[in-house]
């Protein structure tokens, strides 16, 4: 039935991505690109999350969105997601309250249908091989998208991770929010445990999505530095909203458990106390 489930699921996405990206094509010459965000894209990238959660049974939660700038704010913000599947990639396109730029390899474009109509949302591609190059046109064309109301989307991983797992944390991020005075808002996404890397079955459940306050980097601070700050973040979100992922050492304490340890030990002072001085523990009365 699982197999089924998800193959439904991809089905329906290859069928109506067709449908979706032509619309874009076409229109592209005629419309601006906001317009191509707001009524093509956006709700496309939404049925696919609603598809994979009516026929692929993958739910999700929310918590923190109340740190996300309203939409009519239009300060500069960059998206640093913890990157675990490909559903992440869809959900925040379909949920954020600005229209999103993802800076993404360039290969990408070249894929029919989907890549191409990337090409008409005003993204942000880069050649990886051109380094120097690749990031003056990130940093040039990231300010030009967010100074025009579009959120920049990075993930500082770079590739997926597996679930419990954590990569490595490029600095281009950060080196983007300090060269433009972005803030950064980092997210926890523990999406491994619905829809594992590099897999095309679904596992039913709930997707936890934890949304942080905005990073802001400080005078004098290094790429290097403010996204260890983002990196701190994210990684200990991580432990707390998919803690059967991790060893138990790396596991966030209970609040409970910790009252209860405390108590124990207090508890254990007191008998040590009361036998120093003579007196039977009440364990022993």
């Amino acid at each position: 039935m699982g197999a089924l489930r998800s193959l439904l699921v991809f089905l329906w996405m290859a069928i109506t991505v067709i449908f979706a990206a032509s619309l874009i094509i076409i229109v592209t010459p005629f419309s601006r690109p906001d317009m191509r965000w707001w009524y093509l894209a956006r709700p496309w990238l939404r049925g696919a999350i609603e598809a994979a959660r009516w026929l692929g049974g993958i739910h999700y939660t929310v918590v923190g969105e109340e740190h996300l700038p309203s939409a009519g704010d239009n300060q500069r913000i960059i998206l640093c997601p913890k990157h675990q599947s490909t559903w992440e990639t869809f959900f925040f396109a379909s949920r954020m309250p600005h229209p999103l730029a993802y800076v993404f390899k360039r290969e990408l474009l070249f894929i029919p249908f989907f890549g191409w109509a990337m090409a008409c949302l005003n993204m942000i591609p880069i050649d990886r091989s051109a380094r120097g190059d690749a990031w003056s046109k990130v940093a040039s064309l990231g300010e030009e998208l967010m100074d025009a109301g579009k959120w920049v989307i990075m993930f500082p991983e770079g590739t997926r991770s597996r679930r419990g797992e954590q990569g490595v944390y490029k600095t281009g991020a950060a080196r983007l929010a300090l060269a433009t005075g972005a803030s950064i808002v980092p997210i926890a996404v523990a999406s491994a445990r619905c829809w594992p890397r590099k897999s095309f079955s679904f596992i039913p459940g709930a997707v936890a999505v934890s949304v942080g306050p905005p990073i802001v980097g400080h005078g004098g601070e290094s790429a290097g530095e403010l996204m260890e700050r983002v990196e701190y973040w994210v990684e200990n979100e991580m432990r707390r909203i998919d803690p059967e992922a991790y060893p138990e050492a790396e596991r966030p304490i209970n609040p409970e458990e910790q009252d209860a340890r405390l108590q124990r030990a207090l508890e254990e002072q007191a008998d040590a106390a009361r036998a120093a001085q003579g007196e039977v523990p009440e364990d022993f009365r």
